[in-house]
Formats: structure tokens, sequence, C-alpha cells
């Protein structure tokens, strides 16, 4: 008996034998959610900073014609790895702090179902960032392949290359586990009575994003292991004189990289969708319309892949398939975007920092949705193809997308997870400069792409001067305002004043009589009412 008592597990008997661990060890070793969800978004705002460097070494040396700050080498290393560490490192680590933190508060279970699985999720991405970060200075520098890792320059890089594809097993590794994870909790540990389609949205969308992401982790996998096999095993995967072809890597790599993009922002779809019902004072319109909605473009998702291969020699009837194809992914968005407007349509609207990001989200990923509608389009593509149109299409994307998703989610649930009120004024400072200067560095962008600019360059012709100025003026801007963003999250956590019970119930200091409480919202049916 005992034996049995002293073997209950981490928080039984052990504890009371030799207490809690503490200082770093508690992080180290904890098994607690929140512990690991409060991890998983530092190490991302950690590898931001990281991505964000890279980004402005390559924006100042594109800051004029010539060649000022960087060789072209490393230039070329800064765009692979700026892209490898914003995709694997900043973005999809903070969603999965998200759903670390909220799905077992959101579905009324105790912790996630594999708690050590969990933690050995997460303490795979220190080493693996490492890597990344370790292959700028391998012989040779780092690799100059871009993130997408295209062979045959893979196949013929550096030795930064064989740590990059190390990097890339760690982080899938991580990704596979936490997604199991996320798919056992919500499938079998939610409370009594709360039934699927119940739950939180945001529940919902991370549910979809996990099975998304154990389908396709295994194909990028793939990828990097036959490049790693051609690289030193003799094996001509991507080597047409062996017989094998470089098409057949990019087949295989955007098969995972279109459901990435996904994975990307369809967990920000789902922290918009608490976000505005919350400060539109009314429960989200058309719940059940957005969970299939949801479901149908992640299903759509592994059927468009050769989008981005227009240009890679194709027959014309595939070509006209995936341009449909891909026109069709826009309907289940557009019913989302129409949702969460008539969600705020008659609602008592107010506007803290929260719901400024999602608004922000709102406007600028629909905009980033219609220039991807203008890509699908095979024959705008073929001029377009490998310009900064595309680079600025998919900045509105995922930095507009989901960067501004997470930092609505973060403003939303910091008086939850801390207790404490950040500074509204200073929140508020920081969407309006986030705001203004991404507009500055990535709308002109499009006006470089249409005038023919090739994307990865580092020097380019006397005719885009201008707007790479701008631009570069515009990504130095975005980037120091999220020293402000650190200062507020900080500034919460050591001395916020304290939160109330219900932080955003009386939202400009007006008083609701009727507020869905965290629970799902759409089980709501009246319309709050003004005391």
């Amino acid at each position: 008996m005992e034996a049995a008592h002293a073997h209950h597990g981490h928080q039984g008997h052990d504890d009371h034998a030799h207490g809690h661990p503490t200082g770093i060890m508690r992080w180290i070793k904890s098994t607690n959610h929140k512990d690991i969800g409060t991890m998983y978004l530092w190490f991302s705002f950690t590898m931001f900073i990281v991505g964000g460097i890279m980004a402005l070494i390559i924006r100042s040396e594109l800051f004029q014609p010539g060649l000022q700050i960087v060789q072209p080498d490393f230039f070329n290393s800064m765009i692979t790895y700026h892209g490898l560490i914003m995709v694997f490192g900043a973005i999809m680590p903070a969603f999965v702090g998200f759903a670390n933190w909220l799905i077992p508060m959101q579905i009324g279970a105790p912790d996630m179902a594999f708690p050590r699985m969990n933690n050995l999720s997460f303490w795979l991405l220190p080493p693996a960032a490492l890597l990344l970060i370790g292959a700028q200075f391998m012989p040779g520098g780092g690799a100059g392949v871009g993130w997408t890792m295209y062979a045959p320059l893979s196949t013929q890089a550096g030795p930064a290359m064989d740590l990059t594809i190390f990097a890339i097993h760690i982080l899938g590794i991580s990704s596979i586990m936490g997604s199991i994870n996320i798919i056992t909790t919500v499938l079998n540990m939610r409370a009594p009575g709360m039934t699927l389609m119940k739950m939180p949205l945001f529940c919902w969308t991370w549910l979809i994003t996990a099975y998304l992401l154990v389908a396709v982790m295994p194909v990028l996998a793939g990828a990097v292991t036959m490049t790693l096999t051609d690289r030193h095993f003799g094996t001509h995967f991507f080597n047409a004189a062996g017989g094998g072809d470089p098409v057949l890597y990019q087949h295989i790599f955007w098969f995972f990289g279109h459901p990435e993009v996904y994975i990307i922002a369809i967990p920000a779809f789902g922290v918009v969708s608490q976000v505005i019902p919350a400060f539109s004072r009314k429960p989200l319109f058309g719940y059940a319309s957005m969970v299939y909605a949801t479901a149908s473009i992640a299903i759509l998702s592994f059927m468009v892949w050769a989008h981005h291969m227009y240009t890679a020699g194709m027959p014309v009837e595939a070509q006209l398939y995936f341009m449909y194809a891909t026109a069709l992914i826009a309907v289940p968005t557009g019913v989302k975007v129409f949702n969460w407007v008539a969600t705020m349509w008659r609602g008592s609207l107010t506007f803290e920092t929260p719901m400024l990001f999602a608004l922000g989200f709102l406007f600028l990923f629909t905009l980033g949705g219609f220039t991807g509608l203008v890509l699908a389009i095979v024959p705008v593509d073929v001029q377009l193809h490998d310009t900064y149109y595309v680079v600025a299409h998919f900045h509105y994307v995922m930095v507009a997308g989901a960067l501004f998703s997470a930092f609505a989610g973060i403003y939303f649930w910091l008086p939850k997870w801390t207790g404490r009120m950040y500074n509204e004024t200073l929140g508020k400072l920081h969407f309006w400069l986030s705001l203004i200067f991404f507009n500055v560095a990535f709308f002109v962008q499009h006006f470089l792409g249409l005038a023919g600019m090739p994307r990865r360059i580092p020097d380019y012709a006397l005719q885009f001067a201008e707007f790479n100025a701008i631009s570069t003026i515009g990504a130095w801007g975005f980037g120091l305002s999220q020293l402000l963003f650190l200062y507020i999250v900080i500034q919460c956590i050591r001395g916020g004043e304290k939160a109330p019970e219900k932080p955003w119930e009386g939202a400009d200091s007006l008083e609701w009589t009727h507020l869905p409480t965290p629970a799902p919202w759409h089980s709501f049916e009246t319309p709050p009412v003004l005391k």
C-alpha cells in the first residue's frame, strides 16, 4: 500500500517528501501545462527577436542599391534562417504556448493528457534553435538556400545544411508529440457536458491544426532526409544525372509547406474567434459554420500544394486544377471573415488592445488573402513568381495574420495568466506603431514585385531604390516597436494593478448584466443588456 502511495506520481507522495522543485528545476522538470505554455511563449518571443534581427540585417542591406553591410553569402544565409526561425521558432511555438495554457482550462481538463511528453516536446525546441543559430558559425557560414531548402542548392551547400536538417528533424518530433498530446486531450479529457460542438472555437482550431501537423510533419522529415542521403550517402533522389528530379523535392516540400501555412493561420483564427465576441459583447455568429469552414480549409490545404510551382514546368491541365482548387479555399475563409464581421454587427463594441489587434488581423489578413487569390491565377503568378509581390503577400498573412492574432491573444489572456492588468495606453500605442510600421514595411513591396524586383537578392536595380528605403524604415520601426511590447509584458507581470474577476466585463467602465462567462460563447441566446 505504501509503495502504491509513493508511486502515486509526481504530485503525490514525492512532493511531501522532497518539496516541489524550485528555481530553475521547477521549469526544467515541469509537467504543468501552464508552466509549459509560459515557456513556449517566452521561447517564441526570444526566437521572434532573433529572427527579427536577421530580418533587419536583410532590410538594412537593401536600404540602398549596392553591397553595403554584408556579403551576398551571409545575406542568403540570413534569408534562410530568418524564414526557418520565424516559422518553426517564433510563430508555431507561440500558438502551442496558447494551446498549452488554454485548452485544458477551456475544456475543463486538469492538465494535458501526457504531461511528461509535454515537457519533452518543449525541451526539444531550445537544442533545435541552437542548431539553427549555430549553423551560421559553421565552416563556410550558414546555408544560403532559402527557408524552402530547394535541391540542388541544399544538396551542395556546406556543413551548415546538416545542422539545419537535424534541427528540422528535432522540431518535427516536437510538433508531432505536441499534436498527439492536444488531440488526446481534446478527444478524451473534456468535462462532462462539454461536447465537441460546445467547445470554445480555439479548441476546435487546435484540434484541426494538430491533425494537420501529424499528417504533414513526416512529409517534411522525408524531404530533408532524402536531402541528407543525397548529400552523404550517394542517393540521387533530387539529382537528374542519377535518375532523380529536383522538382520532386519541390513537390514533397510543398505538400508539407502549404498545409504548414494553415497550421500557422488556423490557431490564429481560433484566437480571433475568442477575442471578437468578447469585445462585441455577444456570442460568435455562426459557430457551427466556423467549425465546418475551418475543417474545409484544412482538407483543401492538402490539395493545392503545386500552386507554389506554376513555373517549375507542369501540364497546363495541372495548372488549371491547382488554380481552381486554390481559389476554392477563399470560400471557407470568406465564411470566417463574414462571421467575424457579423459577430461585431450591432454589438456593444469597445476597442481595448486585444480587440484592436483582432481588427488589425481582420483587415490585413483579408488583404493578404486577396493577394493570395491574385497569385493563384496562373498567368499572373508566372509574372509575379519569386518577386517581392510574393514576399508582401505572405508577410501580410504571417505577420498581420498570425503575429497580430498572437498579440491579441496575449493582451486578452494576460490578466488571466498573471492576475494583473497591462498598461492599456501603452498597449494601444504598441498596436498603432505595429500597424503603421508593418504597412510601411510591406505594402510597398507589392509595388516592387509588380515592377519586377526579384526576392532573395542582396543588390538591385536603381529603379527600386525609393520603395526599398521606405520598406527598410518600416521594418526598423516595426522591430523597435516590439521592444515596447516586451516592456508592457514585463511591467504587467512585475507590477501591473490587480486584474478584476472578469477583466473585460466592464470594458470602458460600462457594466454588463448578462455577459457570457468564459464558457463557450455560442451557448447564450440573449444579447447582453446595459444596466
